[in-house]
């Protein structure tokens, strides 16, 4: 497996701990729907929310969350979308991101929630 993918897969256990920690109920993990794949669905509360998890070995050439275009965002929509009908859930929906970056072997986690509305 290429060594882009080990790290993502990393991230992506780290942001379930982080998620875990903070209370939020895991749903699914690499939930897909057509062509969109969401990394995880996590549950707090009333509200169902579809998390993207970017990891990067660097932020040299941007934060991990700019990386998420808007064809991205349309997919992930119309997964979550598709979620909660498939499952006849009467909830809110919010769309985070978890971004990580590896430094010296150190990752550092920021957990941008509704992050769509920071684009």
């Amino acid at each position: 497996m290429a060594q882009h993918n080990d790290l993502g897969k990393e991230g992506e256990k780290l942001a379930i701990d982080y998620l875990i920690k903070h209370d939020y109920v895991i749903l699914e993990k690499n939930y897909r729907y057509l062509k969109a794949e969401v990394d995880i669905i996590v549950q707090k509360e009333n509200i169902v929310i579809a998390v993207e998890v970017k990891t990067r070995s660097s932020d040299y050439f941007g934060d991990p969350q700019d990386f998420i275009n808007p064809k991205k965002i349309k997919l992930l929509v119309s997964a979550l979308d598709h979620y909660v009908v498939e499952n006849e859930l009467d909830v809110e929906v919010r769309f985070d991101v978890i971004a990580l970056v590896k430094q010296k072997n150190i990752f550092q986690i920021e957990h941008l929630k509704d992050a769509f509305l920071h684009f």
